[in-house]
């Protein structure tokens, strides 16, 4: 494993300060989530992208040992559900790799339906390629969903099979509605049980931690000391070693340090102290609470959704209404987006932002919507919401509380006025 590039002269007077403390507390992290984890296994960078950058570059000629020679060639494709954040596929295209889209299935976003992942694979080889990794999402940030842990077992065991290597982005995983409710499994826990730990690194952005430490709003102290860092972690094994070090070596090429503040509030955030979990576990109250209403009503309007569970998003699907929307002049993605920016503000995105057909009239939106009505008050993560600061005891739903209600009844309306409720 290469020494800490803030430590190495080749990173010249500007080096920032060594990230140990950094790996110290993500393997705290993972030790609590059921993933014991040594600081030779970690990898810290800037951010969630440029870490996932580096591990599809070391993915390179490392492989897994099993399946079609994954990685042989060094310029193995990379498969990505669909939807999914955009950074994933900018990522392997920078590195001049191959991208497949492959559809989420019915129940829920951030893994590929493993039927259509085996087709994809096929399809992939057939056309002389070499797929080499699959990135998924446990905590899909797109569709606010967590997928069932049999679904997702069986798409490892088809990624496996085929001798892909896995990159679990777990980022939002920490922000589950109900945790009771919800249950978050990582690829990692999976594969370890099965003795086959070789296939899957885990990613995480710490963006949940620092809003929780630093808040999200103008006024937030104290100052947030840049972007969230994100964290890596590789497998124990050989392969897992060798893959790390080539991790690190990228890292240092891109001369990616890790800012000292940045690196002093990542160390804190994952030593998750009592007062960051109360301010999460309010948060994920409050945003909860207003997906559930925004869901309501986008579903009230007629508009197919999944049940949202975790993050702040939720994804809306309105192509049933296709008739009734191209007589409006809207007939794909970038079109609807625009029409609920102009109506709604900029709370909406269309599905060709991630990755979706574009011709498909699917949308995501966001928890903030309804959230920017709120009262600065209720706004905030450090006091239970609907309070106001007065100490009053009564918490009703975030839905129901003043500015949210009525920005909710506006979305129906909107979505009603669009659609008139028919399809045709």
């Amino acid at each position: 494993m290469r020494p800490d590039q803030g430590d190495s002269d080749s990173a010249g007077p500007r080096a920032a300060p060594s990230a140990t403390a950094v790996r110290e507390g993500a393997c705290g992290y993972w030790d609590r989530r059921g993933l014991p984890t040594e600081p030779a296994q970690v990898a810290v960078a800037p951010g969630g992208p440029l870490l996932l950058l580096a591990v599809l570059a070391a993915a390179a000629g490392v492989g897994t040992g099993t399946g079609g020679g994954a990685g042989e060639r060094g310029t193995g494709g990379v498969l990505l559900p669909h939807p999914c954040p955009p950074w994933y596929a900018e990522q392997a295209r920078l590195l001049g790799r191959a991208v497949h889209t492959v559809p989420v299935p019915v129940e829920c976003g951030g893994i590929p339906d493993p039927f259509a992942l085996l087709e994809a694979v096929r399809r992939t080889r057939a056309a002389g390629e070499v797929p080499q990794a699959l990135v998924l999402s446990v905590a899909d940030d797109v569709t606010g969903t967590a997928p069932p842990p049999e679904l997702l077992h069986e798409v490892c065991e088809a990624a496996v099979a085929e001798g892909l290597l896995i990159v679990s982005d777990e980022t939002w995983r920490d922000t589950s509605h109900d945790p009771h409710d919800t249950v978050v499994v990582s690829p990692a826990e999976m594969l370890t049980e099965a003795g086959r730990a070789d296939h899957v690194v885990v990613l995480a952005g710490l963006e949940a931690a620092f809003e929780s430490t630093f808040g999200t709003g103008a006024g937030a102290a104290p100052r947030r000391p840049g972007p969230p860092p994100a964290i890596a972690r590789v497998p124990a094994t050989g392969r897992g070693r060798l893959l790390g070090e080539r991790v690190h070596e990228v890292l240092a090429a891109l001369r990616a340090d890790l800012p000292g503040p940045a690196a002093e509030a990542a160390a804190e955030a994952l030593r998750e102290p009592a007062e960051l979990l109360s301010r999460r576990a309010e948060a994920a109250r409050l945003h909860g609470g207003l997906a559930r209403a925004l869901h309501q009503a986008v579903t009230g309007a007629g508009a197919l959704c999944r049940p949202p569970h975790l993050g702040r998003h939720l994804y809306a699907d309105l192509d049933p209404f296709r008739p009734r929307l191209a007589r409006r002049g809207i007939t794909d993605a970038a079109g609807l987006e625009a029409e609920l920016v102009r109506r709604l503000g900029p709370y909406a995105l269309g599905g060709h932002r991630f990755g979706d057909d574009p011709h498909e009239l699917r949308v995501r939106l966001t928890t903030e919507l309804p959230a920017a009505a709120l009262p600065a008050a209720d706004r905030a993560a450090d006091r239970p919401v609907g309070t106001g600061g007065s100490g009053a005891t009564a918490r009703p739903e975030p839905g129901e509380l003043p500015g949210a209600a009525e920005t909710l009844a506006q979305v129906q309306s909107v979505l009603v006025d669009l659609t008139d409720g028919s399809p045709q």
